[in-house]
């Protein structure tokens, strides 16, 4: 092939190549889920980093720091902004060793544009407030929202029951008040609840148990009234229960004491009652907190049946009378039981006379 021909040839590759190129949506993202990440843009303001200064041209699927796309839809499936995991090496981050991650501004309703997102993570930017938008609640394919540390007001939207697919929500560590939807027990693959650290109040629903798959709720320093849920203890994957730092009244179930829960805080409450003697050998506590209630009548015998009690704490209640014998009290230290009305026995004072008579008077 002579000269002019090899020329020729060139040129029409190049025309084939700038035609695939111009009729194939391959390389790009939907313009209106660009526009709509240039809306959430927006509303936000980042000073240290510079995570935005990826976002550009028009093509949202290529090199956007933070944002996944579907290989085979080319729509964008994950928002992942954690302000505590920059990372030094992304070409596309103007990365400042000095620097902490901060935002400000709010989560603009346009990411309910975003139809194919399974992730929504917007974490840890100390300064990110405003509410959730109550829309989330229309993006069905959503399986993960971690929306934690940042000052996020307002309440969880009420149909947040709707999202069947979530499989994490995570609002810990914000300003989020009001009660726990009613829907929420409507999410059938929800494996992790973790609102703590907030102002929400009202009661834990009763029908909590309806969460077949959830193995931690962390529900701590909020202002949570009324009892604990027994549905709760039927929760069979349930392994880590925080409740702690609420003003949750009343008795402690017993399903929930002799349930396989490796983790129960539920500390720092007003709950009453004994602690029922329904302890055995599948009993497996990791760490057992009932500290700082008002729980009355004798330490549960039955402890001692359990495979293994870790952490106990016991201490500021209304316990009396003689700590049980052997595992795991002989390697328990006094703070585990300390300010009880009457509690003896090692590791505290030996039991008396005058303790088996203030027990007998008192119980």
């Amino acid at each position: 092939m002579g000269r002019n021909g090899s020329a020729v040839f060139a040129m029409l590759l190049l025309i084939i190549t700038l035609i695939t190129l111009t009729i194939s949506p391959v390389e790009s993202c939907p313009p209106s889920e660009w526009a709509a990440l240039m809306a959430f843009k927006a509303a936000l303001t980042e000073p240290n980093i510079g995570i935005f200064n990826s976002w550009r041209g028009t093509n949202c699927c290529y090199h956007w720091y933070g944002i996944n796309c579907d290989p085979t839809t080319h729509r964008v499936a994950d928002i992942t902004l954690r302000g505590l995991t920059i990372a030094d090496d992304n070409p596309h981050v103007t990365t400042n060793r000095t620097a902490t991650g901060y935002m400000n501004g709010s989560i603009s309703p346009s990411i309910c544009k975003l139809k194919q997102l399974s992730t929504l993570t917007i974490s840890d930017w100390k300064g990110i407030s405003g509410n959730i938008p109550h829309c989330i609640t229309t993006l069905s394919l959503l399986q993960f929202i971690d929306l934690s540390g940042n000052i996020i007001s307002g309440k969880v939207p009420y149909d947040i029951g709707h999202l069947a697919q979530l499989t994490v929500l995570n609002l810990a560590d914000n300003h989020i008040s009001g009660r726990i939807p009613r829907t929420l027990v409507n999410l059938p693959n929800l494996m992790i609840l973790d609102l703590r650290n907030n102002a929400m109040e009202g009661p834990i629903p009763p029908d909590f148990g309806k969460l077949k798959k959830l193995n931690r709720v962390l529900l701590s320093h909020n202002r949570i009234t009324g009892p604990i849920p027994r549905s709760i203890s039927s929760i069979y994957s349930l392994a880590d229960i925080d409740l702690s730092l609420n003003r949750l009244s009343g008795k402690i179930p017993w399903t929930l004491l002799s349930s396989r829960i490796s983790h129960l805080d539920l500390s720092r409450n007003m709950l009453s009652g004994n602690i029922a003697d329904v302890f055995r050998e599948r009993s497996y506590f990791i760490n057992l907190d009932l500290s700082h209630n008002e729980l009355s009548g004798f330490v549960a015998k039955s402890m001692v049946s359990a495979t293994y009690i870790g952490h106990l704490d016991l201490s500021h209640n209304n316990l009396c009378g003689p700590i049980p014998r052997g595992a795991p009290f002989n390697h328990l230290q006094p703070p585990s039981f300390d300010n009880n009305r009457c509690l003896c026995g090692h590791p505290l004072k030996p039991c008396t006379h005058h303790h088996h008579q203030h027990t007998r008077i008192k119980l």
